[in-house]
């Protein structure tokens, strides 16, 4: 992974840390729309992390191919992958 780890990881440990109040609010059976404000908060944070490293795939994976061939190969799973995320 080219992104720069420490941004990924502290983007992804706040996600995880978000989650687990999240947990919490339904074990205490909180207010449903503030869970779902919470869950979409969490949402926002995972979708940064990934903004991340697919923004350092083509920087470098895609930018660095070593051919023309792999360099399409690359751009093909990036935009699958893009494809995934806009359903």
């Amino acid at each position: 992974m080219m992104a720069d780890p420490k941004t990924v990881t502290r983007l992804l440990k706040t996600a995880r840390g978000q989650l687990d109040g999240i947990l919490k609010m339904v074990e205490e059976n909180r207010y449903c729309i503030d869970i779902s404000q919470q869950i979409m908060a969490t949402e926002a944070i995972l979708n940064r992390a990934n903004k991340e490293i697919l923004a350092a795939h083509l920087k470098h994976c895609v930018q660095e191919a070593a051919s023309d061939e792999e360099r399409a190969a690359k751009i093909d799973e990036f935009t699958q992958t893009l494809g995934r995320i806009l359903k």
